[in-house]
């Protein structure tokens, strides 16, 4: 994935955390980085902050020249950010089908369609949440924030409940998706292999630091 300066990512806050203050620094033009560390470490915390629902955090969030959060200024709104979020915690509506769950955002029948088919969940389409697994509940959440449209996709352990080949693959799907589209991702992950494949700058963060590997 090419770089270009329109994708600029700037972090620059401090959070408090359980035992320590978190002080994340970040400035990168990259369209995929990855985000390691130990569990704990707060990693899920900053794709809070840049999903505009972690109101602890104090300092600058930038993104394609926006600011997103500042001290002198009013926070954007989650709505107004347009982030395609996939937290650990899959939450999808448990009255609706899984074509429902997709199609939350409005996208047409055939997007739907589509990127049932990309992410293996077409004979799917018509249960709800309660009757899948975790890896199909997972591959769900993903669906829907990719047919938001997102000016930005952020994911926390997205493949965690899949196996291994199925892993590979779609992490190599959600890829290209966001390379063909010119959308930049932030990916959280344990996985070695899912920063292989998806991220083309990585970050370590440990002892409340972030810091570029």
């Amino acid at each position: 994935m090419a770089t270009d300066s329109s994708y600029r990512l700037g972090l620059d806050f401090e959070i408090p955390l359980a035992s320590k203050t978190m002080r994340v620094k970040l400035d990168t033009e990259s369209r995929a980085i990855a985000i390691v560390g130990p569990s704990g470490a707060g990693k899920s915390t900053i794709l809070r902050v840049l999903a505009g629902v972690e109101r602890r955090a104090r300092g600058l969030v930038t993104f394609c020249g926006q600011r997103w959060q500042g001290d002198d200024g009013p926070i954007v709104p989650p709505w107004l950010r347009r982030v395609g979020w996939v937290p650990q915690e899959v939450l999808l509506f448990p009255h609706l089908t899984v074509r429902d769950n997709l199609g939350y955002a409005g996208p047409s029948a055939a997007a739907v369609e589509e990127t049932a088919r990309l992410l293996q969940i077409t004979e799917l389409l018509e249960r709800r949440p309660r009757r899948l697994s975790g890896g199909e509940r997972q591959r769900v959440a993903l669906g829907r924030a990719l047919l938001a449209e997102p000016k930005l996709l952020l994911l926390d352990e997205p493949f965690s409940a899949l196996d291994r080949p199925l892993r590979a693959e779609l992490a190599r799907v959600v890829g290209e998706w966001c390379a063909e589209r010119g959308v930049p991702l932030v990916l959280v992950s344990h996985d070695e292999a899912d920063a292989e494949v998806l991220a083309e700058q990585r970050w370590h963060l440990s002892d409340g630091k972030l810091v570029r590997e």
